[in-house]
């Protein structure tokens, strides 16, 4: 490869974060640097898994200056000057896709198909035994009556 290239980070929002992950990450992340040219890493905010890899960039940083962090913004398309000077303490560059504007609920899928259309590489954490935290959800009992079947009462 000859041009610059661009990667992209997916995994569970809630991970067991051991030596043997950091270690495998970091070894990823500096093939991807030294022999594929990866020069920018895209982000978002939401997982255990993507504040690791951010950590792990911003270390690798100081060993290679060049390599850019990028946070993709699922929200916010128009951030003041403070909140943009805040996120550029991590990053160096952030943005909201114009595809999100009308995205709704599926804000974050969007932007997570932003990260993978706009990088060459994706690194991915993956665990089987993954079971996502269990949303609280109130019983609802819905009452189906024909017009002709409801009491007077109701």
């Amino acid at each position: 490869m000859n041009r610059e290239c661009t990667c992209c980070f997916f995994g569970h929002r809630k991970i067991n974060e051991t030596p043997t992950l950091i270690k495998k990450v970091t070894e990823t992340t500096i093939e991807l640097i030294e022999n594929c040219k990866v020069i920018t890493f895209l982000f978002g905010i939401k997982s255990d898994f993507d504040s690791l890899c951010l950590k792990v960039v911003s270390d690798l940083k100081e060993r290679y200056p060049y390599i850019k962090r990028v946070y993709v913004r699922a929200a916010y398309p128009d951030v003041s000057e403070s909140y943009t000077d805040y996120l550029l303490e991590n990053y160096e560059e952030t943005y909201y896709p114009g595809r999100l504007s009308n995205a709704g609920k599926a804000s974050y899928v969007e932007r997570n198909q932003e990260m993978i259309d706009k990088s060459d590489f994706c690194i991915v954490y993956y665990d089987e035994s993954y079971k996502p935290p269990r949303r609280k959800t109130a019983d609802v009992i819905y009452l189906i009556t024909s017009p002709k079947a409801a009491p007077s009462s109701l």
